[in-house]
C-alpha cells in the first residue's frame, strides 16, 4: 500500500510544481446542456481494505464529458469480495461468546464462525479536474461519492441475525487521482490511485482500464502524434 501511496502522490507533486505545462485552460467550456454519453470503460483494481483482505475489483466507468472548464462528471460502478481479516473474525466470534454466556448465564461457548466474506458493490459519481499535461497525457485529481451496498456470508452465518448485521446500504465518499493516455481518438488507456471511506472501513483502490469513446474529444483532449 506504501508504494502505491507514494506514486499517486509523486503524480500529483509532479502535475503541481511544474510551471507552464499544465494547459486544463484550453478543454471545452461545456455546461450541464452538454452532459451526454461520450465514452465507456472497464476497470480492473485492487483494494487494500482495513476490515478485509487485499482482493481485485471490476468497473464499468461512464464518462459524460465536461460540466464546466476542465471539470468532468464520471460515474462507475465497482464489484469485490474479499474475507474479513482473521482478527476481526477472532473479534466477532468473542462477541457472540459473550452475548450467548450472558443470555444463558452459563460458561462462555467455543464459538467458531469460519471463513466470513464481505461482497460490496458500489455505485458512484466522480468529479474530475482535468489538465493535460506533454506527451498528451491527461492529468486528473477529484473527490467523489458512492453508495456501497454490503453483503455477508459465510457458511456459518447463513440465515443468522450476523448475516443481516453485515448486510446494509452504506454511503460513502473518496479522493483520486489518475493518468490518462489517448491511443487513438476512440481509446484511452487509465490508470488511477483512489481513497475511499466508508463507515469504519477505508481503503487504497489501485484502478487500470480501458475506455472506448464514443463521443467527441473535448479540445484539449486529443491524441497530437
Amino acid at each position: 500500500m506504501g508504494s502505491f501511496a507514494r506514486l499517486w502522490v509523486g503524480v500529483v507533486a509532479a502535475c503541481v510544481v511544474t510551471p507552464g505545462v499544465i494547459a486544463g485552460q484550453e478543454l471545452a467550456d461545456f455546461d450541464y446542456e452538454n452532459l451526454s454519453l461520450r465514452g465507456f470503460g472497464f476497470e480492473w483494481g485492487y483494494i487494500y481494505p482495513t476490515r478485509v483482505d487485499e482482493a481485485e475489483s471490476y468497473g464499468l466507468r461512464l464518462d459524460l464529458g465536461y460540466l464546466g472548464p476542465g471539470l468532468r462528471i464520471v460515474p462507475s460502478v465497482t464489484y469485490w469480495k474479499a474475507p474479513f481479516k482473521a482478527a476481526e473474525v477472532v473479534e466477532l466470534e468473542d462477541r457472540v461468546a459473550s452475548l450467548i454466556q450472558d443470555q444463558t448465564g452459563g460458561p462462555a461457548p467455543n464459538v467458531d464462525l469460519g471463513t466470513i466474506n464481505w461482497t460490496d458493490i458500489v455505485v458512484a459519481i466522480d468529479a474530475q479536474v482535468v489538465w493535460e499535461i506533454p506527451l498528451d497525457i491527461l492529468t486528473f485529481a477529484g473527490v467523489g461519492v458512492a453508495a456501497h451496498s454490503l453483503n455477508g456470508d459465510g457458511s456459518a452465518i447463513n440465515g443468522t441475525f450476523i448475516e443481516d448485521l453485515l448486510d446494509s446500504v452504506t454511503a460513502g465518499f473518496n479522493f483520486h487521482v489518475g493518468l490518462e493516455y489517448p491511443v487513438t481518438d476512440r481509446f484511452r488507456l487509465n490508470a488511477q490511485g483512489r481513497y475511499e471511506v466508508l463507515g469504519d472501513m477505508q481503503y487504497f483502490h489501485g484502478r487500470f482500464g480501458l475506455q472506448i469513446m464514443t463521443g467527441a474529444n473535448a479540445p484539449g483532449e486529443e491524441r497530437r502524434r
